[in-house]
C-alpha cells in the first residue's frame, strides 16, 4: 500500500518488469550470456597477447601505399555502390508510388522487390557475388547497389507520395508528359530531402564497403582480413585507425553537406544556385572517379560470360533444402540470432544512457566516437578472442558497435528534452538523480525508444552475418554452407534471413505505436 501511494504506477511497472524479465530469460540463455568469461585468466591472456601485438603500428613506406591505396578503394566503392543504387531506385520508385504512377492503389509486386532488396544484408549479397564475380570491388559495388538500391527506392517513393500533388497535375492538364510532370511537378519539392538522405546514405555505405571487405570485396576491410588472419598486429593496428579517421572524416563531411543543403538559398533569379550545381557536379566527379579508380566497366560485369555464370549459380540456390532435420537447425539459428540481436541492443542502451548521461557527457564523447567507428565485425573478431566462439561473443560485438551510437542519439534527446518538469521538481526540493529520473527522462523517454527500437531493427540485420567470423546464429550456417557449395541449405539460410528482418521491422513499428 505504502508503494502504490508514493507512486501510482508502480504496480503497472512492477507487472511489465516481470513480463520483461519472462521474455528476457530465454534469450539470454540462448545467446549464452556468460560475464565471467570476461574475466577468465585463459581469455585474459589470449586477448591481452593478441593486442600486445598491435604495437607499435606498421609505419613502413611500402606499406602505408598499400593502405592509402584501399582507402581510396573503400570511398569508391561507396560511391560507386550509391550511383549503381541511384541508377536501380529510380525506375523501383516509379513503379511503387501510386502518386508517380497517377494510379491510387500501390504496386504490392514493386514493395515486394524492394522488401527483397534491403532485408538481405549487403554483406550476403557481396559473399554471394564473390563467387560469381571472384574477389574485388566489383562484388561491393554489387552488393551495395542492390541493398541501398532498395532503400532509397523506398524512400523515394515515400517522399513522392508524401509532397504536394496540385503542381504534377497542373503540368498533366497543360499536356506535359508523366515524366516531364514528374521532373517538374514533383521532384523539386523533394529535391532538398533526396540529396540529404543521399549523402547520409553515402556515409552509411563507406562503413558497408569496410565491412564488405572481410569476405573479399575489396578496400580497407579485405587488407584488414589479411592482416588478422596472418596475425600481423602492427598492420592490423594501423588499418584500425584508418577506419576510425575514414568513419569520422565521412561523418564531419556529411554533416557539413547535409548544412549546406538545408541552409536557405540566396534571392537569386535562377532556380539552380551555386550549392545546387557545386553538390551535382561534386556527385558526377566522384562518381567517374570511383569507376576510374575500380578499373570496373559495368557493361563488362553483365556480358553473356557473366549472365551465364550468374544464371548457373543462381539454379543452384532452387528448390531451397526444405528438409526436416536442415529446417530445424536453420529455426535454431534464426532464434539464436533474434538472441543476439536483442541481447546486444539492451546492453548498448544500458552502456549507450549511461554515456549519455548530462554530468559524464564530455569525458565520454571519445569513447562513444571510437565504439561507433569500429564496424560490428571488426568487434566480433575481437569478442570472439574474448569469450569464445559463439552468440554471446556476436552479442558483446554488437553491444559495443551500438553503444557508441545509441550514446551519441541518446546525449542529443536528453539535450532537446523540455527542462521544466526537472527544474520544478528540483525547486521542490528533489535532489539532480532524482529531478533527472522522474522530469527529464519522461520527457525524452519516446524518443530514446524510438532511436532503441530503429536501431534493433538495424542490429538484426547484423546479428544475422556476425556468424561469418564465428559469432554464431544465421550467419554462422550461411558461411559454412557457401564454403562447402551447399547452395540449396544455403538458401533456405537467406530465406529465414529475410524473414527474421521483415518480421523485426513489423514488430519494431507496432512497439513504436503502442509505445506513443
Amino acid at each position: 500500500m505504502t508503494l502504490a501511494r508514493g507512486d501510482p504506477a508502480a504496480g503497472r511497472r512492477l507487472r511489465g518488469a516481470v513480463l520483461v524479465l519472462l521474455v528476457l530469460w530465454p534469450l539470454l540463455q540462448t545467446a549464452q550470456v556468460r560475464p565471467a568469461a570476461l574475466l577468465d585468466p585463459a581469455n585474459l591472456q589470449v586477448i591481452g597477447n593478441f593486442l600486445a601485438g598491435f604495437l607499435p603500428p606498421e609505419t613502413g613506406a611500402e606499406f602505408l601505399r598499400y593502405l592509402a591505396r584501399a582507402t581510396l578503394e573503400t570511398l569508391a566503392i561507396a560511391t560507386a555502390g550509391m550511383a549503381v543504387a541511384w541508377l536501380l531506385a529510380l525506375p523501383l520508385a516509379y513503379l511503387a508510388s501510386a502518386a508517380a504512377r497517377e494510379q491510387r492503389g500501390l504496386n504490392p509486386v514493386s514493395r515486394g522487390v524492394l522488401t527483397l532488396l534491403r532485408g538481405i544484408p549487403e554483406l550476403v549479397w557481396a559473399l554471394l557475388f564473390v563467387r560469381v564475380f571472384g574477389l574485388g570491388p566489383a562484388a561491393g559495388v554489387l552488393a551495395l547497389g542492390l541493398t541501398y538500391g532498395g532503400m532509397l527506392a523506398k524512400v523515394v517513393a515515400e517522399i513522392l507520395e508524401s509532397v504536394d500533388p496540385l503542381p504534377a497535375q497542373a503540368l498533366r492538364l497543360s499536356g506535359a508528359r508523366r515524366p516531364v510532370a514528374i521532373l517538374y511537378g514533383l521532384l523539386p519539392q523533394a529535391a532538398k530531402e533526396l540529396a540529404s538522405y543521399t549523402v547520409y546514405r553515402w556515409e552509411c555505405a563507406i562503413r558497408a564497403s569496410v565491412v564488405m571487405g572481410f569476405v573479399g570485396a575489396g578496400g580497407l576491410g579485405q587488407l584488414m582480413d589479411q592482416a588478422m588472419k596472418m596475425l600481423n598486429g602492427g598492420e592490423a593496428a594501423t588499418i584500425l585507425v584508418t577506419f576510425m579517421l575514414l568513419v569520422l572524416g565521412a561523418d564531419a563531411l556529411s554533416g557539413w553537406l547535409r548544412r549546406t543543403l538545408d541552409a536557405p538559398p540566396a534571392a537569386r533569379a535562377s532556380p539552380w544556385g551555386w550549392r545546387s550545381s557545386f553538390f551535382l557536379l561534386t556527385v558526377l566527379a566522384g562518381v567517374a572517379a570511383s569507376f576510374a579508380l575500380l578499373d570496373m566497366p559495368l557493361l563488362g560485369l553483365f556480358s553473356a560470360e557473366s549472365a551465364h555464370s550468374i544464371a548457373a549459380f543462381v539454379t543452384g540456390f532452387f528448390p531451397p533444402d526444405l528438409s526436416s532435420d536442415w529446417l530445424g537447425k536453420v529455426l535454431l539459428g534464426t532464434w539464436e540470432t533474434l538472441a543476439i540481436s536483442v541481447v546486444g541492443t539492451l546492453l548498448a542502451t544500458a552502456a549507450g544512457l549511461l554515456m549519455a548521461l548530462p554530468r559524464w557527457r564530455l569525458p565520454w564523447t571519445g569513447l562513444l566516437n571510437t565504439l561507433r567507428s569500429v564496424p560490428e565485425l571488426v568487434w566480433a573478431t575481437l569478442t570472439v578472442l574474448a569469450v569464445g566462439l559463439g552468440p554471446f561473443a556476436g552479442a558483446l560485438a554488437l553491444a559495443l558497435h551500438t553503444a557508441g551510437v545509441l550514446g551519441r542519439l541518446y546525449a542529443q534527446a536528453l539535450a532537446n528534452a523540455s527542462a521544466s518538469p526537472a527544474r520544478a521538481l528540483r525547486l521542490a526540493g528533489a535532489s539532480g538523480g532524482l529531478a533527472f529520473l522522474y522530469g527529464t527522462l519522461p520527457s525524452a523517454a519516446p524518443q530514446l525508444i524510438a532511436y532503441t527500437l530503429y536501431r534493433w531493427e538495424m542490429n538484426i540485420r547484423m546479428a544475422a552475418i556476425l556468424g561469418f567470423v564465428g559469432a554464431g546464429g544465421l550467419g554462422q550456417l550461411l558461411y559454412v554452407e557457401l564454403s562447402l557449395f551447399h547452395y540449396a541449405q544455403a538458401s533456405t539460410v537467406i530465406i529465414a534471413m529475410l524473414a527474421l528482418s521483415m518480421a523485426v521491422d513489423q514488430a519494431s513499428a507496432w512497439l513504436r505505436i503502442k509505445m506513443r
